[in-house]
């Protein structure tokens, strides 16, 4: 199966495009290889799984996807997520969540649900990014300090004063290190534009370390931190030079692939939720920042099928969720990307630096990782946005991007993000509400001698313009029982109430009630979609003491004709 974004791309391939495609992709995987690694350290699983990610699923989004150039895999945003179930469930619970939620993205790519990701107020991707680049950048600082048999809290705050409290025994020498490779990776962007910046600080910071190693200095590297199960038995230290193998659950020994129980699919369900809905959201979102960069145009809901499958794929090879990357997909359109094989092919380089580099991969210094954490922490913070929304937002949009990067922070993701929602739904709610205007009209006011009948003396017309709903019907009716009891025709204005819920016509339905229980007129007028809705919804006893019209002025010629017959 050939994904969207693929078919439209192969319309004129040629050399001179498959050139431009390798050279992309080669410039990516110099980026994506110790990114991937420093996320997988990040959750606390060896390097390979972050690799296992890359490849497979930087394979297969590509392919079956509907962006013409984005680049998929492991991503800083899911650290916050992924790291509670490894520690909780393990890389087996991590595998069922994968699964789980690759499947919900599919669901979603197929009900064509692509487009709601856009109904998520820019403060609360804003605030909720911010508050996980400042989570990932507190776990990046125990290794960027060299902080040694340390064990970091879950709260975030308990890590904040563990890491103080810890300082004083940092390794000197592995900050140096961090602190090389950090400056490298911000400074190097800028002379040696042709090689990608983590590379310049990942590469010195390595052979820095190489010379403190050989003075002495310990420093800790992926080959003295992680190692693997060799064939026969004994363990070798760094990265497995193996390509990932996929397993099928249930036809695997393995308890990692044994197929999950019912209690399992309880208790993962919710974060797969979580997982399908971010990565949603990040890949829609970098393919429309890849639009804008390139000038083309993606198919969301094949996207969301796209990163679905490569989830379910990357949780068969004991991979990590993967979503789409804007950084990687940025550089994909800078270096000459010109369809999705870029990005395929970045993940077929990583996979060659697997299989004939690994060893010497195993000498990268875990400070140079924490350092690339760090460096990424500080692109996805939004920093300027954040500032921007201080500036010139409204208090409302403040407030919305305070509240969710604080949640994001002390709690999680999860609760930032509902909680910046929930906070976004009660001011829109409020600001709709204030809206919403009310004006009396009797024979004695100024608008009455605007219309073109003038009102019956014992007639009150009550206008409202603007929205009736939920948030403002108490509102909207606080006076309606002073001004009913000064009438005998009561006209209820809904000519300009463009939205009236259920909860506006319980409420206009109760006023309507009380008027005949008091014996007088009640006349309604509204659009006539709502007109309909009374005539549908009203009992027959409540509809025989009501007059319903459409207009305004047939209201007036009703309430004349009541006043005859009364006088």
């Amino acid at each position: 199966m050939i994904g969207w974004a693929l078919r439209k791309s192969f319309t004129g391939y040629n050399f001179w495009t498959f050139k431009h495609d390798i050279i992309a992709g080669l410039i990516i995987s110099l980026v994506a290889l110790p990114l991937a690694m420093a996320l997988s350290v990040a959750v606390g699983l060896p390097p390979q799984h972050g690799l296992y990610t890359a490849i497979v699923a930087g394979v297969s989004v590509p392919l079956l996807g509907g962006s013409c150039h984005q680049v998929s895999g492991p991503t800083a945003a899911f650290v916050v997520i992924i790291a509670p179930i490894i520690s909780t469930h393990g890389l087996r619970g991590l595998i069922i969540t994968t699964f789980i939620a690759g499947l919900i993205l599919i669901a979603a790519g197929l009900l064509k649900l692509g487009r709601y990701i856009n109904y998520i107020p820019y403060p609360v991707t804003t605030g909720f990014t911010s508050g996980i680049a400042l989570v990932i950048a507190v776990l990046a600082l125990n290794d960027f300090l060299g902080l040694r048999n340390v064990t970091i809290p879950d709260s975030f705050f308990e890590k904040i004063i563990s890491i103080a409290e810890h300082l004083p025994s940092a390794h000197w020498p592995e900050m140096l290190v961090g602190f090389v490779s950090i400056f490298l990776m911000f400074v190097s962007q800028r002379f040696i534009k042709k090689i990608p910046s983590p590379i310049v600080g990942i590469g010195v910071g390595t052979v820095l370390a190489l010379i403190l190693n050989n003075h002495g200095l310990e420093i800790a590297t992926i080959g003295s931190r992680f190692s693997y199960l060799l064939p026969n038995g004994l363990f070798a230290q760094g990265i497995p030079p193996y390509m990932p193998s996929f397993e099928i659950p249930g036809l695997n020994t393995s308890n990692l692939f044994r197929l999950p129980s019912f209690e399992e699919l309880k208790i993962l369900s919710i974060p797969a939720l979580v997982i399908a809905a971010l990565a949603a959201l990040e890949s829609l979102l970098s393919a429309a920042v890849a639009d804008g960069m390139a000038g083309t145009k993606h198919n969301p809901n094949a996207e969301l099928i796209g990163i679905g499958v490569g989830n379910i794929f990357s949780s068969l090879a004991s991979g990590i969720p993967a979503t789409g990357a804007i950084a990687r997909t940025a550089t994909n359109i800078q270096s000459g990307g010109k369809t999705p094989l870029a990005s395929s092919i970045h993940a077929l380089f990583i996979a060659l630096y697997i299989l004939f580099f690994a060893h010497y991969i195993s000498y990268i210094p875990m400070a140079s990782l924490a350092a690339l954490l760090l460096s990424v922490a500080y692109r996805m913070s939004h920093l300027q946005q954040f500032i921007r929304i201080i500036k010139i937002g409204s208090i409302e949009d403040l407030i919305v991007l305070i509240v969710c990067f604080i949640f994001t922070v002390a709690i999680d993701m999860v609760a930032g993000v509902t909680a910046g929602i929930v906070m976004a739904c009660f001011l829109l709610i409020k600001r709709i509400s204030s809206i919403t205007q009310l004006q009396i009209s009797s024979p004695k006011s100024q608008y009455s001698k605007m219309m073109h009948n003038h009102l019956p003396k014992d007639t009150i017309v009550y206008h409202i313009n603007g929205s009736l709903f939920f948030g403002n019907v108490e509102q909207v009716f606080e006076q309606i029982e002073i001004v009913s009891a000064q009438t005998n025709t009561f006209i209820l204005d809904l000519e300009d109430v463009p939205i009236l819920d259920m909860t506006g016509m319980i409420a206009i339905k109760r006023i309507i009630i009380d008027l005949s229980k008091n014996k007088k007129n009640a006349i309604l007028c509204a659009q006539k979609s709502i007109a309909n809705r009374f005539k549908e919804k009203l009992s027959p006893d409540t509809y025989q003491s009501l007059h319903i019209t459409e207009s305004l002025n047939e209201a007036l010629t009703v309430a004349q004709t009541l006043s005859k017959l009364s006088a």
